[in-house]
């Protein structure tokens, strides 16, 4: 491959991003699926361990991998998205995660109604998985299984769940104030548990109804708020799956 006088050649850490990912897609490995270790990654290419972690700190940026201390690394949620967080955002406000309730409302309530049409049984196995989410505290294990991605996935268009789940992923900071501040997990479980048997019955009119209205909850909550707390760190169990898992995550609700 040849280069333009104003186009440098990529960096041995940008192909080692590309090999990396061409291992996944050759694997056909998908969310939370193990890859290569670093060390056994570097035996592979000949290069440096410290080269490899490089190339994976930059995907795991993405959200293409994630990190799990003590376990290794894995494929991370937003595998194929196309939509990436920029790492250098300005501080959020209240406005910018009410912002992102309000583009939620635009969208979840449309996806819980075209999920119940669907009713895929392997979605709605995964969806009922996710459901526990709601019970685990604010920087829970950040692959879990997220409720709302799952919800999307259940609707059986990809295109649905992308859509979702690049958004968390790009707002995770935001998400992760929502996690903070709709703090009553029970009632966040018992509104999961509500919108599930909507879906599984294939009632659309009350699965929309019931996400709107937990949305909503969400949203009283932080109007409610009189500050924001402080985020946690990205990278710090930030997104599910929730699977951001992205992402029992920040990303969770």
């Amino acid at each position: 491959m040849t280069y333009s006088a104003s186009e440098a050649p990529p960096s041995l850490s940008d192909r080692l991003t590309e090999s990396i990912l061409g291992i996944i897609r050759d694997g056909g490995l998908g969310p939370g699926d193990a890859i290569p270790s670093a060390r056994e990654l570097a035996k592979r290419f000949a290069i440096t361990t410290p080269t490899v972690r490089e190339a994976l700190r930059k995907l795991e940026a993405t959200g293409a991998v994630e990190f799990r201390h003590g376990s290794g690394t894995y494929v991370g949620p937003t595998i194929n998205n196309v939509v990436l967080a920029n790492p250098h955002r300005p501080p959020i406000t209240k406005e910018s995660v009410l912002q992102l309730i309000s583009a939620r409302l635009v969208i979840e309530p449309a996806i819980a109604a075209q999920s119940a049409l669907a009713r895929q049984s392997e979605n709605l196995e995964r969806l009922e998985a996710a459901v526990t989410n709601a019970l685990v505290p604010p920087g829970g294990p950040s692959f879990a299984l997220n409720f709302h991605i799952e919800l999307a996935a259940a609707s059986g268009n990809p295109l649905l769940q992308e859509v979702l789940a690049s958004l968390l992923k790009v707002r995770v900071r935001e998400q992760q104030q929502i996690r903070a501040l709709y703090d009553n997990r029970t009632r966040d479980h018992e509104e999961h548990v509500a919108i599930v048997a909507a879906v599984r019955a294939g009632n659309s009119e009350r699965a929309e109804r019931l996400t709107r209205e937990h949305l909503n909850n969400i949203r009283a909550a932080v109007e409610a708020a009189a500050a924001l707390d402080s985020p946690p760190a990205l990278g710090s169990a930030a997104v599910s799956g929730s699977t951001p898992d992205t992402g029992g995550s920040d990303a969770a609700r």
